[in-house]
């Protein structure tokens, strides 16, 4: 359970992280200029790497949540940075014709187009944070940990606790992914249930009534 919630924060932390900062670069160009070379940094440099380097600075327990933002932020930030830039310029040029705010311009135009890459982002990270932060406690061994576990199970070569706990780190992945493809289908029915709603939005009869 230490090990889950560890790893849940730093997905949680990641994807926060990851949309701001492509909200941030995407309004904002110079910055990405800026970040780009940090984030191609982060994507390129090998896992293990990381947690050797971080374990210097970083508390054993601390280390495996900050493997997993590093490992979701750079993905969510990508994923929701090409997104934004793909909005449709008409779209936009029409927010502008009748004045949205910038809520509405947010809620109206920017989020039916950001949401499929989004969960697409949030589904792939899932499953690379969840193997790094794993990793990452076989590594530095912290207490009360699944990465504790393994690295004793080997130590002490006992391969049946070994591979009871590759099982539980498997059977968790797939929960985990399976928790997600549940979030993912309630907020894609919920969406198509408001298609209308949004196609709306953006003519000039719903934007006369709101304002």
């Amino acid at each position: 359970m230490t090990s889950l919630l560890r790893i849940l924060a730093g997905i949680l932390i990641g994807t926060v992280a990851g949309g701001l900062l492509s909200l941030i670069t995407h309004f904002v160009p110079p910055l990405y200029t800026l970040f780009y070379p940090l984030i191609s940094v982060i994507r390129s440099t090998p896992v293990a790497s990381f947690i050797i380097l971080a374990y210097l600075w970083i508390g054993r327990d601390s280390l495996p949540t900050f493997i997993s933002v590093l490992l979701v932020l750079p993905v969510v930030w990508a994923n929701l940075h090409e997104a934004l830039g793909a909005v449709d310029r008409d779209l936009l040029d029409m927010a502008k014709v009748f004045r949205f705010s910038p809520w509405q311009k947010l809620r109206r135009v920017y989020l039916p187009a950001v949401v499929p890459a989004f969960l697409a982002s949030c589904r792939s990270s899932v499953g690379l944070a969840w193997k790094a932060g794993i990793a990452a406690e076989v590594l530095t061994v912290p207490a009360l940990s699944i990465g504790r576990q393994l690295s004793d199970a080997k130590l002490y070569l006992e391969s049946v606790d070994l591979f009871a706990w590759t099982l539980t780190v498997i059977l968790l992945s797939l929960l985990l992914e399976l928790c997600m493809l549940g979030i993912m289908k309630g907020l894609r029915s919920r969406r198509g249930a408001n298609d209308s709603r949004q196609n709306r939005c953006v003519s000039p009869a719903e934007v006369i009534h709101e304002q």
